[in-house]
């Protein structure tokens, strides 16, 4: 269990879920005299929930080691997704890895990514490159290291250029060294799949530079070695088994399994060893 949720990340992520009061029975049994059954452990819940994500084992295959049955690390799998903790736990990792100077704002790159699906349900739609199966598509913003700053499902014939706006949007208050929060890059590098002269403008609007590549007049290829970024990160995010199909019928619950890959992702370049 601990290997799974070290003790920086359950600081963490106790921070991002809310305190719950829970009346525990006394005593070393399960049932107690005037009380109820104890409630499963948080951290043995996580590293479960960790697990699935990871591995991409179904709820009821389960390993029995982690303790709580499947049946109750789903419930809180679903309780946490409800109350957007893995949202939150993934802009407390990217403030401390703003307080550690690591995120770098000066220049972000756009990209999405999609997927067969496995379920019918909200936000899924034909892919267009996989003989209109049914799927789904992962929007993200990175910045200029590939760290994910904001993500976004849809279903899978949406347009890459209606991800852009809710994404910029989506990035969360990250801490600053100095002043107040920020969640606006300096500048934002995108394919020709955002060639719009509508988005150029709302970037503008919002004093974000752009440097998107346009239809016909050049290769997204120029834009390789600062594209690469976001592309090394859809690689990143296939390290989680579970987001290689979607196998949650509820949009919330995939888009929860996103969420928690990108903040394991934040997570992992904490733990590596800080640079001169």
């Amino acid at each position: 269990m601990e290997r799974l949720v070290p003790d920086e990340l359950w600081t963490l992520f106790r921070r991002a879920v809310m305190p719950i009061e829970v009346i525990r029975p006394q005593g070393g049994g399960r049932r107690a005299a005037g009380g109820g059954r104890r409630r499963a452990d948080d951290r043995e819940c996580l590293a479960a929930i960790i697990f699935v994500a990871t591995s991409g084992c179904t709820w009821r295959q389960l390993p029995p080691v982690f303790g709580p049955a499947w049946p109750t690390v789903y419930r809180r799998f679903a309780q946490w997704s409800r109350e957007r903790v893995w949202a939150q736990l993934h802009r407390l990792v990217l403030d401390e890895l703003r307080a550690r100077g690591e995120l770098d704002w000066s220049r972000c790159a756009i990209d999405s990514v999609g997927g067969p699906g496995g379920k019918r349900g909200p936000l899924t739609g034909p892919n267009p490159t996989d003989r209109g199966k049914s799927g789904s598509k992962i929007h993200l913003i990175t910045d200029r290291n590939g760290l994910p700053l904001s993500l976004g499902i849809s279903g899978a014939n949406m347009h890459d250029s209606f991800g852009l706006e809710p994404l910029v949007r989506g990035i969360p208050p990250i801490r600053s060294r100095r002043g107040p929060r920020r969640r606006r890059p300096a500048k934002l590098h995108a394919d020709k799949g955002y060639d719009h002269d509508q988005l150029r403008r709302w970037l503008s609007q919002r004093g974000i530079r752009h440097r998107i590549a346009r239809k016909g007049i050049e290769s997204s290829t120029r834009l390789g070695r600062h594209l690469w970024v976001v592309e090394r990160t859809v690689s990143w995010l296939a390290g989680c088994r579970r987001l290689h199909r979607r196998y949650e019928r509820k949009a919330e619950h995939f888009l929860a399994f996103v969420g928690i890959t990108a903040a394991l992702t934040g997570y992992r370049r904490l733990t590596e060893p800080i640079r001169a």
